[in-house]
């Protein structure tokens, strides 16, 4: 029997808060759990979504590796001299996306840009689950409220956060349902400075006011720069050769941290339609640079 997917959404209209990672690793997660999953890449400026993507599919056939793969759409950008049709576009290619695969798979994964687009709009709207990853710093506090440097109290919230709020407003209106919204800390100091401590009571804050929750990420760790150029990630076999070294404490320690995160955003899936197996975990190759 076809079901609709669980769309879960990266938002944040600030780069390099980890979306890209994050979405990768949490699609690769479900994966060896037996989900079938896909993945929007909305991003068609940065493409990092992509990149990885495509990195994990070139170093796995020239290493023949068996790893699962996601259902992967990258969206191209558009070029007309108007706004309005590059709009229209871009809207009926992400539609395609999504009416090809929603039913056909558990989980639909979609990043999206740093920016405020007409389709990020559009994906945040279909969120069942949307993620903001927030590096554990003032400066990137901003992007969903403004607080007191000395207090940490919130004075005013962002445009961002509006943003979602309107974009929950229209889910509810269209079919009665609510977008499960989590803030995640990522990039977080081992140490507990006035900084972090300003920032956990600033999310706090936002989270009372707009009805979201708060969930720690993952902490700065040198094993992600080097897994991004192979396509790996922490939920991977990793070896020896593979990675060039011996797997270190960063291996585990990250892993443990993504499974710390998947049990907080408590996603609520129905059991896999695939085996469980990491090893004979389902493997889709499809990958469409553009939709026609």
């Amino acid at each position: 029997m076809k079901r609709n997917a669980h769309v879960i959404v990266l938002g944040n209209e600030k780069g390099g808060s980890g979306k890209s990672t994050t979405a990768v690793h949490l699609a690769i997660q479900l994966l060896h759990e037996g989900y079938r999953v896909a993945t929007i890449d909305a991003d068609s400026r940065q493409q990092t979504f992509t990149a990885y993507i495509r990195n994990r599919r070139e170093w796995a056939q020239a290493h023949g590796l068996e790893v699962p793969h996601p259902i992967h759409f990258h969206l191209p950008r558009m070029r007309e001299d108007s706004i309005a049709l590059n709009n229209r576009m871009e809207f009926e290619r992400f539609r395609q996306a999504v009416a090809e695969v929603e039913s056909e798979v558990e989980v639909l994964i979609i990043d999206t840009p740093g920016f405020d687009t007409h389709l990020t709009r559009i994906a945040h709207s279909l969120a069942d689950t949307l993620i903001t990853p927030i590096n554990d710093s003032l400066i990137d506090l901003d992007v969903v409220a403004r607080v007191d440097p000395a207090t940490g109290r919130v004075l005013e919230l962002s445009h961002y956060t509006r943003l979602v709020q309107k974009a929950r407003r229209e889910r509810l209106a269209i079919d009665g349902r609510t977008i499960d919204w989590v803030l995640v800390r990522n990039r977080m100091s081992t140490l507990n400075s006035r900084n972090a401590i300003l920032v956990q009571a600033g999310l706090e804050q936002v989270a009372e006011r707009v009805g979201c929750r708060v969930a720690d990420g993952i902490a700065e760790r040198v094993i992600f720069r080097s897994l991004f150029p192979i396509g790996m990630t922490v939920f991977d076999p990793l070896d020896e050769a593979m990675l060039g070294g011996m797997p270190t404490m960063s291996h585990v320690g990250a892993r443990q941290e993504y499974r710390q995160l998947m049990d907080a955003l408590n996603l609520r899936l129905a059991p896999p339609a695939t085996a469980t197996a990491a090893s004979g975990a389902p493997s889709s190759h499809k990958f469409a640079d553009t939709l026609v």
